[in-house]
């Protein structure tokens, strides 16, 4: 046995004195797990289980989910509002009518001063979309700016585009059940085991009863590369290309479904020409797959009965994000898997309700997939709202990553931070720090109050979590789900679709409107808007209740419809006016940073399964943090070698944006000449991202961009991670 041990000890599963289970969905990630939270008999949450009922994740919970109740008392967490008048100076707890008064206050005044959109609002991938609803009301049309964005312009942004250039909408049109249809599966940048797990789980559980082969494109030896049939380990940044060789090679051996194509496909003719130039002999020279595996896999993906394809952060955080996407909707489309059985081209999620920002927030447009360029939407939105339709912009504001640039030029002077965590989140964050300092006043609004960005806010709103409170969550799959109220929110804090109804009161205009407190009012009232003929988003045969009831639907589902819809383009018929999809014709162009002699490391990031996001939540939970407590990086030990460099040492990294100083773990998972980071860490990889942007979705590049290692004083190195981190 291991450390010596001559007998096992038996498993005790501790007896936590639960009284009572509360159904919720968890608050993670975007696989969207129906569980329930056990509380004792002083209605404090001790632990959660999964719901064996429900049809996602059918019992089964990640270590996350598994720790979730974990979180509700967790250290840091905000109880009271807070204010201060300088970034330097200690928080006043004060109450939250002053709060709000000055939050309200200070952004007329900066408005008065230097215009309507010198206010920017950043939202998150967090909240319920009922409260993504409500404050996209506040936002659109009472505050008035056009600088609103969510943080899922840092992990989706890329997958709404390439779905919108594609099919004329965003909306994902797969479902979990094509993994029991499939007869061929190609993963592309999406490490499933420990993004995803439940979502392995049910791959796994399809190919346990019938064998398909899986593919996995990734630069990293992931565990799900290790566990695939097929492993193509692509040169960063280059995924296009692979792309546009496999459709050349589909298209050139006769393997492409012509009857879709013509029946149901615009563009073929630019889109052959210009897969033409990528043969698989000069392709692989670019991307490092040899040309025999090329068409090796062309042939086996064309000639499934059904295929289907996925992908999360290592196609979407690229300068050709966008085009990566179109180039996978592409390869779905000219075989003809798309809205069939095990046929489909599924973007998996990041954040538990990503979605829910991408339908409901109006962050690019206006409810319910309506867009701030088209006036009938401006006039349908207003009148509904009792809003005049003039005071809506004609056309959507700038991205996430482009309000921090108009913070430096002093465009924008006032920032309202909801519940994500740029000065952690964002590429190149000693750049942030530098540009968040020029802010005239800052709020953020979070569950937590050691949040790294509240170091430059000005007034601190706290929230509470997700089960604190009731709404609904969007899964990857289109699945819309219900949380209730597990606890009264914790201290002072409030539900958010309370902060926002509150801070509209502060205005003439908000005060006329209706901003429902009763979540269940507010979705009634995206169910009105998300009716019509040719709404591809239609909840309006939901209700709060019969989510409940169902654990789950998925849209769209109309009103008078027994059940929710699983695939969307079944019929073929797509979302522009024509009716058919669009096959891009889009060429590859080199901006990548490639190593060099200065920088000769590729250095590529992602997540671990124990963490989410920045840590703000797993950091406090022990049973999660103890497992990756400290930044690392994964080396080739050949290159280690060669550099002097032993396992569980410190180095530094140092890329031409700035430094961090990691661990060391030795593994063959990574190249000779990459390093791999977890992106969870506080000041560690985004001191060195480069963050260079995609053209079409304003994503960064998080994953494209090279370092050097450089030795370091071991006791300083380790002194100093441990300063740099407070959980």
């Amino acid at each position: 046995m291991l450390f010596g041990r001559r007998k096992k000890n038996p498993i005790v599963i501790r007896d936590k004195g639960v009284t009572e289970w509360k159904y919720a969905t968890c608050g993670y990630c975007s696989v969207g797990c129906s569980i329930e939270i056990g509380v004792n008999k002083e209605g404090t949450p001790v632990t959660t289980r999964g719901v064996g009922g429900a049809d996602v994740n059918r019992g089964k919970l990640c270590i996350k989910g598994l720790t979730e109740a974990q979180i509700f008392q967790a250290a840091g967490r905000g109880a009271e509002p807070k204010i201060r008048n300088k970034t330097f100076e200690d928080w006043q707890i004060t109450d939250w009518d002053t709060a709000l008064d000055k939050t309200a206050a200070e952004f007329k005044r900066i408005q008065e001063k230097y215009g309507r959109d010198s206010v920017a609002v950043i939202s998150t991938g967090q909240i319920m979309t009922e409260e993504f609803y409500t404050l996209g009301k506040l936002v659109r049309g009472v505050i008035g700016t056009n600088n609103y964005d969510g943080n899922t312009t840092l992990c989706m942004a890329s997958a709404v585009s390439g779905y919108k250039r594609s099919f004329g909408s965003d909306g994902p049109p797969g479902c979990y059940e094509d993994f029991e249809h499939t007869d061929c599966l190609l993963a592309f940048g999406s490490n499933l085991c420990e993004q995803h797990p439940i979502i392995y789980w049910r791959l796994k559980e399809a190919l346990e009863k019938r064998k398909f082969p899986v593919i996995v494109v990734d630069p990293r030896v992931t565990m799900f590369a290790q566990f695939a049939d097929i492993h193509l380990p692509i040169t960063p940044g280059t995924d296009l290309v692979l792309l546009n060789s496999l459709a050349h090679v589909i298209l050139k051996e006769g393997l492409a479904d012509q009857e879709y194509i013509e029946r149901c496909c615009s563009g073929y003719e630019d889109f052959a020409a210009e897969v033409e130039k990528f043969g698989p002999t000069s392709a692989a020279k670019i991307c490092g797959i040899d040309e025999d595996t090329i068409r090796h896999v062309a042939r086996l993906y064309a000639k499934a009965g059904a295929a289907m394809s996925i992908w999360t952060m290592g196609i979407n955080q690229s300068t050709h994000g966008s085009d990566g996407v179109c180039g996978i909707n592409n390869l779905n489309l000219i075989t003809g898997n798309i809205g069939k059985p095990g046929g489909t081209s599924l973007s998996i999620t990041g954040q538990c309700n990503a979605m829910g920002t991408r339908e409901w927030s109006s962050c690019s447009g206006l409810p319910g997939y309506r867009a701030l360029e088209n006036a009938e939407h401006r006039e349908e939105i207003g009148k509904f709202w009792g809003v005049d339709p003039e005071f809506f912009p004609k056309k959507r504001g700038l991205f996430q990553t482009d309000i921090f640039p108009a913070i430096e030029t002093g465009q924008i002077k006032a920032l309202w931070v909801v519940a994500t965590n740029p000065m952690t989140s964002m590429p190149n964050s000693a750049r942030i720090r530098k540009t968040m300092e020029k802010l005239e006043f800052c709020v953020v609004q979070d569950s937590y109050e050691d949040v790294e960005t509240a170091q430059y806010a000005h007034v601190y709103l706290p929230g509470s979590v997700w089960a604190e409170k009731k709404g609904c969550f969007t899964n990857t799959e289109r699945r819309v789900n219900i949380t209730t109220p597990v606890m009264a929110p914790y201290g002072n804090s409030k539900p958010d679709v309370w902060i926002f109804s509150q801070m509209a009161k502060r205005w003439e205009q908000g005060a006329k409107m209706n901003f429902p407190l009763d979540t269940s009012d507010v979705f009634d009232e995206m169910k009105q808007l998300s009716k019509g003929d040719h709404r591809i988003l239609d909840i309006s045969g939901m209700s709060h209740e019969l989510i409940e009831q169902k654990r789950g639907i998925q849209w769209p589902m109309r009103e008078g419809d027994s059940e929710g819809t699983q695939r969307l383009y079944a019929d073929g018929k797509f979302c522009y006016p024509d009716g058919k999809a669009k096959l891009m014709a889009m060429p590859w162009v080199d901006n990548n940073e490639v190593p060099d002699e200065d920088y000769p490391f590729w250095m590529n990031s992602g997540r671990v399964v124990e963490h989410f996001h920045t840590r703000t939540k797993t950091g406090k939970v022990g049973n999660c943090n103890k497992f990756s407590p400290t930044p690392y990086m994964e080396m080739n030990p050949d290159a280690a070698e060669e550099l002097g460099i032993k396992h569980m040492s410190y180095v530094r990294l140092v890329s031409r944006r700035g430094d961090a100083v990691v661990m060391v773990q030795l593994t063959h998972r990574v190249a000779f000449n990459a390093v791999f980071i977890p992106f969870h860490f506080h000041d560690c990889v985004n001191r060195l991202s480069l963050g260079l942007l995609d053209p079409y979705s304003r994503q960064p590049a998080f994953k494209q961009c090279t370092v050097r290692i450089e030795h370091v004083d071991q006791k300083e190195a380790a002194k100093l991670n441990v300063e740099m981190r407070a959980f």
